[in-house]
């Protein structure tokens, strides 16, 4: 399947549909999406009638309706349909976040001595984050790996919480299965 080039709008409001459609399992009403990505519901209406364009939403008719993302919406957002993905335990300010769950963990900045940075993929809303928390991501289901640092940006089109890293620790030994 050819990749689908999605606009920054796009791609900000799939990415809520999703979110909000793994959290809720039912359609989504426009005004939710609206208020997730504080646009307002015209400009959602006229985003869905081009992403059902490019089949990555479906619109669901009646009073229960809204919208659902597809399977090609996952594919576009490049986002694994995982039913049970491995839990990553996020800690926000000291509070556990219920519906965060991490997609990967970009150390992309790691032979820099003074700027270590993490790239936090996550799923969920990304609205009460904000610069200068303190976020603990993991332990990681293989590595057990735990990343503590302070948040140094918050990128809501790509769904990513940059941290600067204050400690990594991973367990020296795996545990024996």
């Amino acid at each position: 399947m050819s990749s689908i080039e999605l606009t920054p709008s796009q791609k900000t409001i799939l990415t809520a549909l999703v979110n909000l459609y793994s959290e809720r399992e039912e359609a989504i009403k426009g005004e939710a999406i609206a208020e997730e990505v504080n646009r307002n519901p015209g400009t959602i209406r006229n985003q869905m009638q081009s992403l059902k364009a490019l089949q990555l939403v479906e619109g669901v008719p009646g009073p229960k309706g809204g919208y659902k993302p597809t399977s090609n919406a996952y594919n576009a957002l490049d986002v694994q349909e995982i039913e049970s993905a491995a839990e990553v335990p996020v800690t926000h300010e000291g509070e556990s976040v219920a519906d965060a769950n991490v997609q990967e963990i970009d150390l992309s900045s790691v032979h820099h001595p003074d700027l270590c940075r993490a790239e936090i993929h996550m799923r969920g809303s990304l609205r009460e984050f904000h610069e200068g928390d303190r976020v603990i991501v993991g332990p990681t289901p293989l590595s057990k790996l735990v990343i503590e640092g302070i948040v140094d940006g918050v990128d809501d089109t790509n769904n990513v919480l940059i941290l600067k890293i204050e400690s990594m620790e991973a367990p020296a030994e795996p545990p024996e299965h």
